[in-house]
């Protein structure tokens, strides 16, 4: 009789589902992937890692309980990971209803599919920092207060406490990742992190006039991707499921992340003017490469915020590898590349 661990995983064509996926692969799982049924299908992320013919691909409606309650018992799994739902911040503004049906009570259904059709399988629930929202003087665990700033943080919230009931009311084991900001060439490019690297990469090689941005001084804990699905993966293999911070410890403004780009393409960037009316310039040239916009701009903005992931260092043996200097460098080398072969991805 077969040991292999088979893994489903919601929303396995983005830059989490991927690296998890090569994660679980690597680790010896057969690896279902659950996609939403759509014209084209974008590849993209999981031909760069090698994975097209390693997964197994599933379509599914995160809004369609019958048939999310069909695949589970399809694929039968061992492990569910939910990283499906839209999941930017800033868009959760112009689709709050999108927002919740996806974020918020995608997790719900599916946990009742599971709850129907098989309560042994576990459970991870991708949670964010955003369900914080206001900050704190000292670094942010499992016991902060909730204060979410954004339509997509009210429905994590929604998902996180929904996950902790099912837990409490059903004995399933399922697990919150409360996962602070994760980036890495794999990222779409509506984050600010890979608009930042792909628009410099473009500016180097002449193919673009100006990079905007809203807040420059707008902090946030990076980690790299690759690093935190690892702690996913860790959190399934727990005799029992518990909430768990996953972020570095270090917060980073935009300011730095674009200074630290700049020089990684080879453009030594130089900032002037304060708030709405800063500028970035070339240093040796003299020429504007950024440029900032009250549209870039959340309605609320989140406090700075950094994590603590004391928790899971010491349950899960995790900490992240790579640091947010070589996160920026990677990330900037990769679009150069990119843009120098003339390739638009994502």
């Amino acid at each position: 009789m077969s040991t292999q661990k088979t893994a489903l995983i919601s929303g396995i064509t983005g830059q989490d589902g991927s690296y998890l996926a090569h994660n679980l692969i690597a680790q010896g799982y057969r690896v279902f992937g659950a996609v939403r049924r759509a014209s084209t299908l974008n590849l993209a992320r999981l031909a760069a890692l090698d994975l097209v013919e390693k997964v197994e691909l599933r379509t599914l409606d995160m809004q369609d309980f019958a048939s999310m309650m069909r695949l589970v018992e399809e694929v039968a799994p061992d492990e569910i990971y939910n990283l499906s739902g839209q999941s930017s911040p800033q868009a959760s503004f112009q689709q709050p209803l999108y927002t919740g049906q996806t974020v918020g009570l995608g997790i719900l259904r599916l946990m009742e599919a599971v709850k129907l059709v098989n309560p042994a399988i576990r459970i991870f629930e991708a949670a964010s920092s955003e369900i914080f929202g206001l900050g704190s003087k000292h670094p942010i665990c499992e016991k902060q207060d909730f204060h979410p700033r954004s339509p997509y943080g009210v429905a994590k919230l929604f998902a996180y406490w929904s996950v902790v009931n099912y837990r409490e009311a059903h004995g399933l084991h399922a697990s919150n990742g409360i996962m602070f900001s994760h980036e890495s060439p794999l990222r779409g490019m509506e984050f600010v992190t890979r608009k930042i690297t792909t628009s410099l990469a473009q500016l180097a090689c002449g193919g673009q006039q100006m990079l905007t941005l809203g807040n420059l001084d707008n902090a946030r804990d990076w980690g790299f991707a690759g690093d935190y699905v690892e702690a996913m993966r860790l959190m399934l293999q727990q005799n029992r499921a518990d909430d768990y911070v996953i972020a570095s410890g270090r917060t980073h403004s935009v300011r730095e992340f674009v200074t630290l780009a700049g020089q990684a393409i080879g453009l030594e960037i130089e900032f002037e003017g304060e708030g709405l009316e800063t500028r970035g310039f070339d240093k040796k040239t003299g020429r504007q490469l950024i440029a900032t916009s009250a549209d870039f701009y959340r309605p609320s903005e989140p406090d700075p915020l950094v994590g603590d992931a004391t928790k899971a260092r010491q349950k899960l043996n995790w900490r992240p590898k790579l640091s947010f200097e070589e996160l920026v460098v990677m990330m900037a080398e990769s679009d150069l590349e990119r843009a120098r072969n003339g390739q638009v991805w994502y």
